[in-house]
């Protein structure tokens, strides 16, 4: 037997045993995210979810297709950057991975989904909102959050009714997320009868907002929405009032974050945002994942609690299905049901959560309240 047929075998066999260790299934799940960098405290604490939910699995004697079966999380860093999110998705393609959980940025989900969707690897994201990533048609996409044309509408109707805006100046940062969501706010908060007097565009590694502030200052508008995270939010906030500036300012769920008030300081009082759900201690098992989650890594920042959801609803549909195999298993996933920590978890024909919450916060006393 020529050696070149032995080596293609072997390489063959390795290839189908990579999961398996004996007589126990071993299911690799890919967790990918923003490890380093300004958004890193976000990426931690979506892989941190992940990790949470894969002990509490394996240590619950878990069987899958009647074989006992054990979950690997391998984690990567996107950098929350579109190109290297690609990277990432093809090496997981390459390493032959279950699913995966992510991308935590819709500017990373969706070119990333195009590669998952290619494989037929299922991915679910915990975070990504943008309208664009489940409505390209791929089977494979799902998120278990509220996405945009919901936010953007909550977020208009509160600008307007509850703190009523008339005039309002938007800024974002061009990313998939942040323009996305402002062009719904736009749209929804004209609708409404607000004034759009100024429109101004950042970026997602800038610092300095003097200049698009001081110009916004003066069209002296009652509101300011920024779209985008809260590297960039924090920081503006802060140069926002000491510019002496009393204009209002409202976020959305990339702001709404333990991290905006450490860098925005005193200026970040009375601030508003919008996140996606209810409270984690409104969640139905939102105070008992505190509980865990805060005792293993720490305060929690925004998404953990649905990357665990994420994690908990990818491994019931191989459950129900009986396999890990994504082929297998991805058919289940669009009728799954999953009582989460976040609430009931079913998916419509495009991939996003059936049941959405979007709630309001406000900065008071150093800590982000739910107002409404």
């Amino acid at each position: 037997m020529p050696r070149s047929f032995l080596i293609l075998l072997a390489a063959i066999l390795a290839g189908c045993a990579k999961h398996e260790s004996g007589s126990e299934l071993v299911i690799r799940i890919g967790s990918v995210a923003p490890l380093t960098g300004p958004q890193s405290h976000l990426g931690k604490d979506n892989d941190n979810g992940v990790r949470l939910a894969a002990s509490e699995l394996n240590a619950s004697n878990l069987v899958i297709g009647g074989k006992k079966a054990r979950i690997e999380i391998l984690s990567e860093d996107d950098q929350a950057d579109p190109r290297t999110a690609t990277i990432v998705a093809q090496k997981f393609v390459d390493e032959g991975v279950n699913g995966v959980i992510g991308d935590l940025n819709s500017g990373t989900s969706i070119p990333a989904s195009k590669i998952y969707s290619d494989a037929g690897i299922p991915q679910i994201s915990p975070s990504a909102t943008a309208i664009a990533y489940t409505s390209q048609g791929f089977a494979t996409a799902f998120r278990v959050i509220t996405n945009d044309r919901q936010q953007g509408e909550a977020l208009a109707k509160f600008a307007v009714d509850d703190l009523k805006a008339k005039s309002i100046a938007v800024i974002d940062d061009r990313t998939a997320y942040g323009q996305g969501l402002a062009d719904e706010f736009v749209k929804d908060a004209r609708a409404l009868g607000a004034n759009i007097v100024d429109r101004e565009y950042t970026n997602d590694h800038a610092t300095d907002f003097t200049a698009i502030l001081t110009s916004i200052k003066g069209k002296h508008p009652d509101l300011i929405f920024y779209g985008g995270m809260d590297a960039q939010s924090g920081p503006m906030m802060r140069q926002l009032r000491n510019l002496g500036s009393q204009s209002l300012f409202l976020g959305a769920d990339g702001s709404k974050s333990p991290e905006f008030i450490r860098l925005a300081g005193q200026s970040a009082e009375g601030a508003y945002a919008s996140s996606p759900g209810m409270p984690v201690d409104k969640m139905p098992g939102g105070p008992e994942f505190m509980k865990k989650f805060e005792a293993k890594y720490g305060k929690i920042q925004i998404y953990s609690p649905y990357s665990y959801d994420a994690t908990m609803v990818m491994v019931e549909a191989m459950k129900k299905a009986g396999s890990a195999e994504p082929s297998k298993y991805l058919p289940w996933l669009s009728k799954v049901e999953w009582n989460g920590v976040t609430g009931p978890i079913s998916f419509d024909a495009k991939g996003d959560i059936k049941r959405s919450t979007v709630t309001l916060y406000r900065v008071a006393n150093g800590a982000w309240k739910a107002i409404n």
